[in-house]
């Protein structure tokens, strides 16, 4: 199993683990979550795209890979990834390289 795989795994076993046990506060917030990432103003794919160069700035390993799965549903190409995590090194700053280091192993890893 490559480490996404893994990473999807977990965090569908994890993710129905918190459901199981949330009050009605991080039910709400986790619908929240799932809303605003479709269609509005803003198509989903730019949605995604601004939820992974957000998660990338707050180096977050797990959002990263999560937001990833999410872009290569929706079909992004591996330029638009690129140019994606180019914007947040340059918000982010040299400190994000080793998320973006692993963020293009996960890539590689989807595109299998």
């Amino acid at each position: 199993m490559s480490d996404i795989e893994e990473f999807q795994s977990q965090r569908e076993r994890l993710q129905s683990l918190m459901l199981e046990k949330a009050d009605r506060n991080m039910k709400r917030f986790l619908n929240l979550d799932t809303q605003v990432y479709l269609d509005g103003a803003l198509p989903a794919r730019e949605k995604e795209l601004i939820g992974l160069v957000s998660s990338l700035v707050l180096r977050c390993d797990d959002c990263i890979n999560y937001h990833l799965v999410q872009c290569h549903k929706i079909g992004l190409k591996e330029e638009e990834l690129v140019e994606a995590l180019s914007v947040g090194l340059i918000v982010g700053g040299s400190i994000t390289i080793p998320h973006i280091r692993r963020a293009l192993d996960s890539w590689d890893q989807l595109e299998g």
